[in-house]
């Protein structure tokens, strides 16, 4: 089953407890009886507590309620906000106009709810001073402490040395 309400002729139990379209217990009634009812006011029977002895039944209209759940469904999708992680990528030789450059773009990134990992990488010689990439880093720590957080502190491993940044709760 995909989760659906059992509907008309999937209902087997009876008696069943029924319930009109306005809310209103019909009371207990056999299957056969509320299904006859069911098509005489041009609605479905729908199956909404299964679990209950006996069964609870509705009378109402499934493909409108089919509808009214997904538009539900969607509207509460749109409203959530997935956290992506943005990267940005740095080198220990870096001038400060390009330092500027990666900042303006992590900030943007922060103040849309991302998390930014700093890639620091090093090439050929460059990794025998690994002060200066930390230094770097630290950096970018202070530069962003107002609008972000440091969630996994620099880290240095092999030729890459790393850290997670992610947006102030608010």
């Amino acid at each position: 089953m995909n989760g659906d309400p059992r509907v008309n002729d999937k209902i087997r139990i009876s008696p069943i407890r029924l319930i009109d379209e306005e809310g209103n217990q019909l009371g207990i009634v056999a299957t056969d009886e509320a299904r006859a009812l069911a098509t005489e006011r041009g609605l479905d029977l729908v199956e909404v507590a299964p679990g209950a002895r006996p069964p609870v039944c509705r009378l109402m209209d499934f493909g409108k309620y089919k509808y009214a759940q997904a538009r539900k469904a969607r509207e509460a999708k749109k409203k959530q906000h997935i956290i992506h992680v943005k990267e940005v990528k740095l080198r220990p030789k870096i001038e400060a106009h390009d330092i500027d450059f990666k900042m303006r773009h992590a900030r943007r990134f922060l103040n849309d709810g991302d998390k930014v990992k700093f890639t620091l990488m090093f090439r050929g010689r460059e990794v025998t001073h690994p002060e200066r990439g930390r230094r770097i880093l630290e950096m970018v720590k202070e530069e962003l402490e107002d609008l972000a957080v440091v969630e996994s502190d620099i880290s240095h491993e092999g030729r890459t040395m790393t850290m997670l940044m992610g947006p102030h709760r608010t």
